[in-house]
């Protein structure tokens, strides 16, 4: 009887030995004759239990993790195959409490089958969406997108459906589709999971917003630093062209969309939207000013919808259930789920998709179990490195996007980077303007300029010169460079500045 082992092919898993163990487990099955059919799933996003190895047996699929090439053997004297007692067995995989307490819709197929495998991808519920898209006229598209309440997962917040309705509303004769998969902001990984882990529902969400908007053409600008990634997304658009689910007659609907994958330049500005249409067309990614706007002239000076990878993959499941199910998720103006990634001093880092309105505190601990050193939470930075950092006061704060725009915080991409009371706020404060004059794209003044006093004068507030006047100082420089930055890189990094002085004004004397 042949019994089938899942091991997960992530660029994390392989990183802590996913490759090896999964050698060692085909090694010890020849060596017990055991007839084993090896899938190389994706990760659950559990990473603190990686390498994490899945058995489908009568009880449905049993977890053992983390498992290391060593622990193979002693798995299969200990009858795994068959879910077998072990040190490292987790039970049912559906039962891990960190995944059962979650409500995954943009992640419902992470870890299930093989990312590469369109049947798999089908079989669980793939393309629906796409079928009733294409049976729908454009404008009832994009009505389903804004019933569903849907905003921008990328960090702005913007209302989905209403920017498809710009796009959709321009005469223009060609348009296009950008998916922004430039993650660069610390602490996240979502958007990597979708590539490597469900690519499939990438290309399944590009593709139904192209019908919704009239634009024929898409492309997926990836971090350069996603070699993995790159090498799925190819290989599944290919799969995709083979099977007419891109092309000239998408599914014989005579409906066009193509796809093709563009490597990013590598600056963390390129991840800012006209800085990246910049990019894309070939030149220094340098911000635009505003308007127009990119959904008016946008990439080549054409419409342009230009989303987050999280909010393509949204669609999916939105195309596919219904705005009105998705919208009953959630709080307030914030709804349907949001993936938060738990990573830094973490005990248990990882994905945790989850609706809007659980609060801070109940992800650093219920799911992500304390800090991995066992000391006391002292700050914890949200949304990347111009989110705001938020003191154990704050932690009660329910994840929303008007919630924490009401403390001078944002969720941006949903990055929740955790920090105990050993970290030193002053360090992180500089690196904060540090950050901002390394990756400035140099354009305007405040951002340039600004950064580069920024760490000046945080120098001297740190040495103790002047303290309370260089305070000052510093802080009309927020001013300014909040207000007067042509993008959010030089707007946005007067928010961990302040709240770092703010909430642990300690640090600093």
């Amino acid at each position: 009887m042949t019994v089938t082992v899942f091991v997960p092919s992530d660029t994390t898993a392989r990183s802590l030995g996913a490759d090896q163990v999964a050698a060692e487990i085909q090694l010890q099955a020849a060596r017990h004759g055991a007839e084993v059919a090896l899938v190389r799933n994706s990760t659950r996003g559990l990473y603190w239990l990686e390498t994490l190895v899945e058995v489908e047996t009568g009880a449905g699929r049993i977890a053992y993790g983390p498992v290391e090439a060593s622990d193979v053997e002693s798995l299969f004297a200990a009858d795994f195959l068959n879910g077998g007692d072990h040190p490292l067995r987790q039970g049912p995989v559906a039962e891990i409490p960190q995944l059962a307490n979650q409500q995954r819709r943009m992640f419902a197929r992470l870890g299930i089958g093989d990312p590469l495998s369109l049947q798999d991808y089908r079989d669980q519920d793939g393309f629906i969406g796409l079928q009733k898209a294409l049976a729908m006229e454009p404008q009832a598209i994009v009505d389903e997108v804004k019933t569903s309440g849907l905003r921008g997962r990328g960090g702005a917040g913007f209302p989905t459906g209403i920017k498809w309705q710009t796009v959709l509303d321009c005469d223009d004769d060609e348009k296009y589709i950008v998916c922004n998969a430039d993650e660069g902001d610390s602490g996240t990984f979502a958007d990597r999971l979708v590539m490597e882990g469900d690519p499939f529902a990438l290309i399944e969400g590009m593709t139904i917003a192209g019908l919704a908007v009239g634009a024929e053409q898409g492309y997926i600008y990836l971090r350069c630093e996603y070699p993995l990634a790159e090498r799925i997304l190819n290989q599944v658009i290919e799969t995709a062209y083979q099977n007419e689910l891109l092309g000239d007659d998408i599914l014989g609907s005579g409906k066009r969309f193509h796809l093709e994958v563009r490597l990013a330049a590598g600056a963390y500005i390129c991840g800012e939207e006209t800085s990246l249409l910049e990019s894309l067309e070939g030149k220094r990614g340098l911000v635009r000013a505003k308007p127009p706007l990119p959904a008016i002239e946008g990439l080549f000076g054409q419409p342009t919808v230009v989303n987050n990878v999280l909010s393509l993959t949204a669609v999916v499941d939105i195309l596919a259930n219904g705005g009105a199910a998705y919208a009953e998720l959630g709080i307030e103006r914030s709804r349907g789920t949001m993936p938060f990634q738990l990573a830094g001093n973490i005990k248990q880092g990882g994905l945790v998709e989850v609706p809007f309105g659980i609060t801070l505190r109940e992800l650093l601990y219920d799911f992500g179990g304390g800090s991995a050193s066992g000391r006391p939470i002292k700050a914890v930075q949200v949304g990347g490195p111009l989110g705001a950092y938020l003191s154990e006061a704050q932690f009660d704060t329910p994840m929303d996007y008007e919630a924490f725009a009401a403390i001078g915080a944002v969720l941006g991409h949903g990055g929740i980077v955790v920090f105990d009371d050993t970290v030193d706020m002053s360090q992180q404060a500089r690196f904060a303007m540090e950050f901002c004059a390394e990756e400035s794209c140099g354009k305007c003044t405040p951002c340039r300029i600004g950064s580069t006093r920024g760490v000046e004068v945080l120098d001297k507030v740190i040495e103790g010169d002047e303290r309370e006047k260089n305070l000052a100082l510093l802080n009309d420089l927020c001013d300014t460079m909040e207000v007067a930055s042509l993008c959010a890189l030089g707007g946005m990094t007067p928010f961990p500045v302040r709240s770092a002085v703010q909430q642990f004004r300690e640090d600093f004397e």
